[in-house]
């Protein structure tokens, strides 16, 4: 599908889809604090293509990177490894994900390669994420670019769990480069807005922030 094709295609449904989970409630959530990242179990040329596309990100939304965190000291954290037991044995990583050894369980059990955890401030933004990615063999297969933005796409918004089961977030320019693609891009750009909340779980949220995407597209043709 063209990039125009894409863009078209995006209606209110497809926008409230995109938060309203398996249990058929809806719930939104973007950061409401500068970004902290940091990765283990990576080389430094796949932690350079991280960093690359956290910054992008950031950038087209207007949000922060940061250093370190106040309270946390860093709030995105990346962890790359071959099988879940190795994460019960990371030090304090149970302070930080409650129930770490049942979680480890179900996953493994699920022969599940990823998984993401989220905290939250007291309004609900997001104040933490935890990307967990085991490097089986179809994690392995990926080119690290593809992975790399496709699980910073993924920790920006709570998304649904839903979200990306049929269709990536991402796409290929007609030169064959990797790009976000253009209907989540706009989406997340009108998700941060500071005139939408941090976090919605009404529905009618889906309609207003449709509505901003056609204010993103309306001030990109006044420019």
């Amino acid at each position: 599908m063209s990039q125009p094709d894409q863009i078209a295609d995006l209606t209110p449904q497809r926008v409230e889809q995109c938060f309203t989970r398996s249990d058929g409630s809806y719930l939104f959530a973007r950061w409401g604090r500068p970004i902290a990242p940091i990765a283990f179990g990576i080389q430094d040329d796949t932690l350079s293509i991280l960093k690359g596309a956290i910054q992008a990100i950031c950038t087209m939304v207007g949000h922060q990177v940061a250093e370190t965190d106040p309270e946390l000291g860093s709030n995105l954290m990346f962890f790359f490894f071959r099988e879940w037991a190795e994460l019960v044995a990371v030090p304090d990583l149970d302070k930080l994900v409650p129930d770490l050894a049942p979680l480890v369980d179900r996953l493994t059990a699920a022969d599940a390669n990823q998984y993401r955890f989220f905290r939250f401030d007291d309004d609900g933004g997001i104040k933490a994420c935890f990307v967990f990615i085991r490097m089986d063999d179809d994690m392995a297969g990926v080119p690290a670019d593809t992975l790399c933005l496709s699980q910073v796409v993924q920790s920006f918004l709570l998304w649904s769990d839903r979200a990306f089961s049929d269709r990536s977030a991402l796409a290929k320019t007609p030169q064959g480069h990797v790009i976000l693609r253009p209907d989540i891009a706009e989406i997340i750009r009108a998700a941060y807005d500071p005139v939408l909340p941090g976090m919605a779980r009404d529905p009618s949220h889906a309609l207003r922030l449709f509505a901003r995407v056609g204010q993103v597209r309306q001030n990109e043709r006044v420019q």
